[in-house]
């Protein structure tokens, strides 16, 4: 596996840990993504919420990410999160429509808005 830092780094005071472009890994669940957009705060409906297995609070930042070898997204609390090391593209179809360009360690985003 090749590693790599991280040539991004957000002000220490930023109420977020990821931006879009970045790569992630779910602690639980082990996949690899790729964060399209973020939520200061869980936006999903209360129904949502409820059934979600794990309900880590709401009162967080929570991603939209593009997941690796799949056709799907999920919706991520931060703390489920942690920064992704292994410098691979993300295999998904929907990377082309949200990103322009695979920079080793991350993807730059366009400018077409996400809407989920």
């Amino acid at each position: 596996m090749i590693q790599v830092r991280r040539k991004r780094e957000l002000p220490p005071d930023a109420p977020n840990r990821f931006v879009p472009g970045d790569l992630v890994r779910h602690r639980k669940y082990g996949y690899r993504g790729l964060v399209v957009a973020l939520d200061l705060t869980c936006l999903a409906s209360e129904d949502w919420y409820r059934s979600n297995r794990s309900q880590p609070t709401r009162e967080q930042p929570w991603y939209h990410v593009l997941v690796h070898g799949a056709e799907h997204t999920t919706y991520a609390a931060e703390e489920n999160l942690t920064e992704e090391w292994e410098a691979e593209p993300i295999r998904n179809p929907l990377v082309e429509r949200f990103f322009s360009a695979f920079t080793g360690d991350g993807y730059l985003r366009n400018d077409v808005p996400w809407s989920s």
